[in-house]
């Protein structure tokens, strides 16, 4: 229609359905919103167990590593972190990394960042840490892909950054020390001085122990072709290496294959943790989470890498690993060539053989020893290795990682007619005393000393051909190695054996009655349960007996009140205990309850044991008044606690006055029984790493015979002689009591034990008297089994030590001290 006028209005229809434009029906309206909607909601679900449940279901997994750098040159600036040099180098080695990492499209996904954490010579090292976020069922195959595609030697390739990179090397990083690499509150950068000691210590050393959660790291930097010499000089943390931990790695990246060494625990300062560098850096990191320990103070220097090996001449000397007896140094080879005279053979003797951070059963491919083609490893006893001809060589190599402290050996010229003259030959080559032949006792390593012999008088004839000392038949333990020692003094089969020597059914072996008579059928039984008292069971504080043997302080709660495992912060050793041991001196702390006596005026005269921090154990003989001089008046006594060295008292060392002498009330001074006595000191003594209180035993405690002990103190080194400067320790074997008797015919009561070797040699003396015999027992913790009593003179062949029994007067040390 056309001419309408401007303004017109049409009035509504009456049928608007018949005028309205045509559209969709209701219906497919409805079902369009309910789409949308369930569309939109599928897209908010996505979204939502994308950006939170997919995201739980990852965690954070950081791995450590190195980028050596060829095309470029160390300068100093790249050892500052703030350097214009350092920032620009580190961005690129980033950039590079996440091209490496983006690059693989199986990780690519979980790439996060990567942050340089410091540059080193060679032409230029990048230490760096990545962090990646995975599903935590892939761990382990990103892992797996992660370190077999960067730890594959790369050929140099010019990189679009302009790096040229031989190879990128990267592990999964330890989160503890990660987190003490990121801790700038506590990461220190140290560089060497030519001929100067520098100083670190843990946080708050020496004033007070360092916190918990403690997480720090230093770098130590030497000049170019000098190493480092890292020396704890003083190490006290936490024992267990889970919590608090130092760890050095021959890097400044703590990548596992550079790890030299993870200590935890005390040392004492006569075993000092001293570490080599390889090149001129390393890294030590520190992680304390249980906090409460004194912590460590460590000294670094520089110095030039040392040589070793070479050809020497002559008829024999000494010579060991680097840096013997501490740690050697990683990635080192040593080669030594031996020449002796015209017409002689030689021989090597390794003394102490120590590379025990190795595998000898992968075949020694990490560090080790070769001679002869045949290469050595781990923890070894003496041993000979022999050439057919003048000259011999030795080879010594180390890996670059996890170290120890190697070996000494000496070389020797000898006559192919005869190895070893005047003496005994073993089969594996080394020299013996012909007296040690045939004596009862394993000499050579191979135990060729002790075949095809002709056993004495006074030894055992075990049914494998061995000699053993008659004394330790039937003692308990298998000497002869076939058991044919125990064998002739057992009961029938399915018979059980009393301490009476009374054979019972085996059924009535831990039945809950005493068929024994004394109890000893009752008294080695696992479930502990509760049995009539007898003067072999143990008593709980709430009076009820159990029968299980020896429950105290096993770290099981055997009585129903806990009473067995409530005394029990004893008899621990804090300093850990080197396995290179010289002769028998004692470590430093190794016996830190031992105690020397002196009469002033007069010098150390008798031993005595710490048992709480007011009470001391002694020999009643020690204090027997003579006619010129009281030894009963304390007055006249100096304690001196934690002591190692007679000459020269330690910084730990404790002096005390003794305030009261108590002497057993029934001793004898002609038939010494009941010798024992307690001795209180004016002051209490504050515990240190050197000083620490033995356990005592419970009346039904009992000590095996055949078990070993140790007697320790500052008596004559022999009869007659003069006493020790120096601790010294005997490991002796206590001696079954019908064996004593028999020995020591009618002077043995029960308040008396024997321990010692009937071929002598080896016993307590003058000067040991009142000191300890430790056992250890229970949970790995020492308990006085006896004290130093008296002897027929020192170390006579079939006259053994004689000790108080501590068992029969722990009631008596109970009364007298208040309940110690």
């Amino acid at each position: 229609m056309t001419g309408y006028e401007e303004g017109l209005e049409f009035l509504p229809a009456m049928n608007t359905k018949k005028v309205e434009k045509s559209g969709p029906k209701k219906y497919i309206v409805i079902a369009s919103v309910v789409l949308g909607a369930l569309l939109l909601s599928l897209m908010v679900g996505l979204l939502v167990w994308h950006f939170n449940v997919r995201k739980a279901n990852q965690i954070q997994r950081l791995y450590t590593g190195t980028m050596t750098i060829t095309n470029l040159e160390f300068v100093d600036a790249y050892e500052r972190s703030n350097s214009s040099e350092f920032i620009s180098l580190a961005s690129k080695v980033i950039d590079t990394l996440q091209a490496e990492y983006k690059g693989i499209p199986r990780i690519a996904p979980y790439y996060v960042q990567s942050e340089v954490t410091a540059f080193s010579e060679g032409s230029v090292v990048a230490y760096y840490i990545s962090e990646f976020r995975i599903p935590r069922d892939e761990e382990a195959q990103v892992d797996s892909i992660i370190t077999q595609h960067t730890n594959v030697r790369k050929k140099k390739t010019r990189r679009p950054d302009s790096l040229d990179v031989a190879s990128i090397i990267a592990f999964p990083a330890d989160p503890k020390i990660a987190r003490a690499q990121r801790n700038g509150t506590c990461y220190h950068d140290m560089h060497a001085v030519e001929g100067k000691i520098l100083t670190f210590t843990s946080p708050g050393f020496p004033n007070y122990p360092y916190d918990p959660s403690t997480h720090c790291q230093w770098v130590l930097r030497a000049d170019h072709n000098q190493v480092i010499k890292l020396t704890f000089v003083t190490f006290s943390l936490h024992e267990n290496c889970k919590n608090d931990f130092v760890t050095v790695h021959d890097s400044l990246s703590s990548l596992e294959t550079k790890l030299l060494v993870e200590k935890c625990g005390t040392y004492p300062p006569n075993q000092n943790i001293t570490v080599m560098s390889s090149k001129n850096v390393l890294l030590v990191t520190f992680v304390g989470v249980k906090g409460n320990f004194p912590g460590f103070k460590a000294q670094m220097m520089q110095l030039p890498k040392q040589s070793c090996g070479g050809t020497i001449i002559g008829d024999g000397g000494n010579f060991s690993s680097p840096n013997f007896p501490n740690l050697y140094p990683p990635m080192i080879d040593c080669t030594w060539t031996f020449k002796v005279s015209q017409g002689n053979y030689v021989k090597v003797r390794f003394n102490i053989f120590l590379l025990e951070e190795t595998n000898s059963l992968t075949g020694c491919k990490k560090d080790y020893v070769e001679v002869n083609g045949e290469r050595y490893c781990g923890e070894k006893l003496t041993f000979v290795v022999t050439s057919s001809s003048q000259e011999i060589t030795v080879r010594f190599h180390s890996d670059d990682s996890y170290v120890s402290r190697g070996f000494s050996a000496e070389y020797l010229s000898y006559a192919p007619s005869d190895p070893c003259p005047d003496k005994f030959t073993c089969k594996s080559g080394r020299c013996i005393a012909n007296s040690l032949q045939c004596d009862g006792w394993t000499d050579c390593a191979d135990g060729s000393d002790e075949l095809g012999c002709t056993c004495k008088s006074e030894q055992f004839q075990c049914k494998n051909g061995r000699c053993k000392p008659k004394f330790w038949v039937c003692d308990g333990a298998n000497d002869c190695g076939d058991n044919s020692d125990e064998l002739i003094c057992a009961c029938a089969n399915g018979e059980f054996k009393c301490n009476s020597g009374t054979c019972i059914p085996e059924a009535k072996k831990c039945n809950g009655k005493d068929d024994c008579g004394d109890g000893s059928d009752e008294v080695n039984c696992e479930n502990g349960q509760i049995v009539t008292c007898t003067v072999n069971t143990y008593k709980c504080t709430d009076g009820k007996c159990i029968s299980k043997r020896n429950p105290e302080c096993d770290g099981v709660n055997d009585c129903q009140d806990r009473s067995d495992e409530s005394n029990c912060d004893c008899g621990t050793r804090p300093y850990k205990q080197s396995r290179i041991v010289g002769g028998q001196n004692a470590e430093v702390g190794e016996w830190p309850w031992q105690v020397s006596l002196h009469v002033i005026g007069s010098g150390h005269t008798c031993g005595a044991s710490v048992i709480s921090n007011v009470w001391l154990v002694c020999a009643s003989h020690c204090f027997q008044d003579e006619p010129n001089f009281r030894y009963s008046d304390p007055k006249n006594w100096i304690a001196y606690l934690g002591l190692h060295n007679q000459n020269s008292p330690g910084s730990l060392t404790r002096k005390h006055d003794i305030d009261r002498i108590i002497t057993h009330e029934n001793y004898n001074p002609d038939t010494f029984d009941f010798d024992i006595a307690l001795l209180k000191l004016k002051l209490p003594v504050e515990f240190n790493n050197v000083i620490r209180p033995i356990c005592l035993p419970d009346a039904s405690h009992i000590f095996l015979a055949g078990q070993t002990a140790w007697v320790t103190g500052w008596g004559a080194l022999k009869e007659g002689g003069a006493g020790a400067t120096i601790l010294q320790k005997a490991e002796v074997r206590i001696i079954n009591d019908t064996v004593c008797n028999s020995l020591m015919p009618n002077q043995l009561t029960s308040r008396m034990m024997c321990a010692g070797f009937i071929t002598g040699g080896i016993d307590a003396c003058q000067g040991d008297s009142g000191g300890p015999l430790s056992s250890l027992e229970n949970n790995n913790l020492m308990f006085l089994a006896g004290v130093v009593s008296w002897g027929d003179g020192c170390a006579r062949r079939n006259k053994p030590g004689i000790y108080t029994r501590v068992t029969k007067l722990r009631q008596w040390i109970k009364d007298k001290t208040g309940g110690v």
